[in-house]
């Protein structure tokens, strides 16, 4: 999964779309987000489940653990190695969602330079990603070691063609039951490695590379292009 995607709607937009019944501790506001070339670093709407309350809190895309200072920031994780290896371990038990709109891809098709891909779903829901992260909590404030990781599974079908990975988008079920703390880390594993939404669930098509301009917004970044050839 390449490091872009789209957070446009308003936060109300993806509670509908989680139906979930608990109540919201809002501390985004209600209007509408319009994150059209979202990067790493950039802060996006998360929620995360917490006493009962769904919380959404805005949350810096990308989180390392304290020890590893000598690199990057990660801004995903592999679901074959999330729930055990020690890099990702102090947040493992931290599960959230971060709802999109779409995510972006690159590809190689022979010009000069790569033509990128918009990735969505076909009905224009927006795609639940599990995620896991340091976040601000009840009685905590956020801190400047806050952050996400999104959870990537192979790609599959016709998305290979696209990229390798993709993100794990769950369906609004299987949403609920990743965020919901009386969940078991081993039945949140499965759910991660098994259950994500398959690939028919989605279109993609080309968009202007405008989009590789991370100074680059609004919509008209997501509208389908038939590009001229390099």
């Amino acid at each position: 999964m390449c490091g872009r995607l789209s957070q446009y709607s308003g936060i109300h937009d993806f509670v509908a779309a989680l139906s979930m019944p608990n109540a919201l501790v809002n501390h985004i506001g209600d209007l509408p987000l319009e994150r059209y070339n979202a990067a790493p670093t950039t802060q996006l709407a998360l929620f995360h489940q917490e006493e009962g309350f769904l919380h959404a809190d805005m949350v810096r895309w990308g989180w390392r653990p304290h020890w590893a200072k000598d690199r990057a920031a990660p801004i995903n994780a592999r679901v074959e190695k999330v729930a055990h290896g020690p890099f990702f371990r102090a947040i493992w038990p931290h599960r959230a969602i971060v709802a999109i709109n779409n995510w972006f891809e690159w590809v190689d098709e022979g010009g000069s330079k790569k033509q990128p891909y918009l990735i969505r779903r076909q009905d224009r829901a927006p795609i639940l990603c599990a995620a896991i992260g340091q976040y601000p909590s009840v009685g905590r404030q956020p801190t400047e070691h806050d952050g996400f990781v999104i959870i990537t599974a192979d790609s599959a079908g016709g998305m290979v063609d696209i990229h390798d990975r993709r993100p794990v988008a769950l369906s609004p079920e299987l949403a609920r039951e990743w965020l919901d703390p009386a969940t078991p880390k081993e039945r949140a594993e499965e759910i991660a490695l098994h259950q994500g939404e398959p690939t028919d669930v989605f279109e993609w098509f080309k968009v202007d590379r405008a989009i590789g301009n991370v100074r680059n917004q609004g919509a008209a970044l997501i509208a389908p292009v038939n590009p001229t050839p390099g």
